[in-house]
Order: C-alpha cells, then structure tokens, then sequence
C-alpha cells in the first residue's frame, strides 16, 4: 500500500492534472484529422511525378497530422471501401479501365457527397484509349471535354488565377509560372457548365506552340455535384513540387476538398 505524507499528497494532487493533460494530447496526437486514398499511376512517363508526390505527400501528412493510404489500381474500389475516405487524390491516374464496380462506387461517392475529391493532370484524359470506352458519368462530371492534343515538347506558361476568393488560391498571386508542362487541349471548352478557378495564358508559350485552344482553363470545379471537387491540369513534371505556387495551390485544394 502506498503511503503519501502531506507534502507527498500535496504534490500527487498537483501532478494528477498535468499527467491527464499530457494523456488527453496523446490521445489527439493519435487521431488523425482525416483519411486520404491517393490514387496514382506506378509507370509510364508520369511515373517521376509520382515518386516526387508520394514524399511530398507523405511529409504534409507528418506535419498536418493526416492520413494516406496508396493503391495503384482500382481492384478494392466499392462503397466500403470509399466510405473511409474524406478525401479522393486521382494522382496521375487515367479516367478508364476501372472496372464496373469502382466506376459506380465512384460516382456514389461524388454524387452523394462522401467525400472531397482532386484530380491532377492525367484525370482529364477522357477519350477512347486503349480499347476502352470513354466513361460517360465521369466525362459529364469533368464539363463534357474529350482530350484533343497536347504539346509533347513541353512549354513554359504563365497561370492566370480567375477566382482569387476561392479556398484553393488562397495567398496565391494572381498568377505564376509553371516552367514545364505538356498543356493538353481538349474538344470543347469546359467554362460552360464548371467554375474555372485558372486558365493558362496561351500567349505566354515558350517556346511558341501552335497547339492551343485559345480560352484555356486549367483548374476548375464542378459545383453542380455535393462532393467538393477540384481539377488540376498541371502534374506531369517532378519538378512542380519545388513550385512554390504549385505546392500552395495542392495544399490548398487538399484541405478544402476534404472539408479542412
């Protein structure tokens, strides 16, 4: 049996407070903030990107005490499974060849509000490819664009933020230069039925390219589903994670599609 003298006791009592204190933080510091799943191509040519990503990723998740889990494929993609996540991060990862039951569990997720959700890059090659189909729920959700052409050589090109209220350009400037990027153009202009947060300045090419649509969006929203969404064309590069404007653009767009 323990015994405590007045001293003793008087300490104890002191003590008891600051030791829940110090349990309670351990017990918050356990909690996550919230659940991502990163979705993300594991070759071909954006296979740099991704291993530049997944650090990056990783260290934000350290700093702002969140979660990543990674697939490569949509195998385990089903309601269940979804319903874990706050946020869905499409990384460089084609809309095609995810099979009948993640398409479906997908548009769930979307439509219903489960969750938030970023694409980058890749996510917008809607289209026939591969002999696959193109995926009619998703090309809608993306404004109705096919991929039409691209500048395979790269070009440097200034963004021009269209929406500076929006969450995901908060204390960007009003533009920013990304050094390299492929520019995919597409069949029609998505402004008609999304909210275009950016577009590229065409004009602003180096080199000069003759592959351009002329208004040319880049980050958008579809505010017409419950699911906070954003679409981020830029993602091919490595080189973009050393972006300043790039990185605080991504952080952003990660927190407010998961509701953070």
């Amino acid at each position: 049996m323990i015994r405590f003298n007045r001293i003793g006791l008087q300490l104890f009592r002191s003590f008891l407070p600051a030791c829940f204190i110090f349990l309670a933080l351990n017990e918050a510091r356990a909690q996550k903030r919230f659940r991502v799943l990163v979705l993300y191509e594991n070759g071909g040519h954006h296979i740099q990107f991704s291993k530049a990503a997944i650090p990056w990723l990783d260290q934000l998740a350290a700093d702002s005490n969140f979660s990543i889990d990674y697939i490569q494929n949509t195998r385990d993609i089903d309601d269940v499974f979804l319903s874990h996540y706050q946020l869905f991060l499409q990384l460089d990862f084609p809309p095609y060849a995810w099979g009948a039951r993640a398409e479906k569990a997908f548009q769930h997720y979307i439509e219903a509000g489960i969750g938030g959700w970023v694409g980058l890059h890749h996510a917008s090659l809607l289209g026939e490819f591969d002999g696959y189909p193109i995926w009619k729920w998703y090309d809608h959700f993306m404004g109705d664009i096919r991929f039409a052409n691209y500048i395979p050589e790269f070009a440097k090109a200034k963004v021009v933020v269209e929406d500076s209220l929006h969450a995901v350009t908060s204390r960007l400037p009003s533009s920013f230069i990304i050094e390299k990027d492929e520019w995919y153009t597409y069949d029609k202009n998505p402004r008609a039925t999304l909210h275009v947060i950016a577009r590229v300045d065409e004009s602003s090419y180096e080199p000069d390219s003759k592959i351009k649509m002329g208004d040319h969006p880049v980050i958008w929203t579809n505010t017409a589903v419950p699911a906070r969404n954003i679409y981020i064309f830029m993602g091919h590069s490595p080189d973009l994670l050393s972006n300043s404007g790039y990185t605080t653009l991504l952080k952003n767009a990660i927190f407010w599609a998961a509701g953070k």
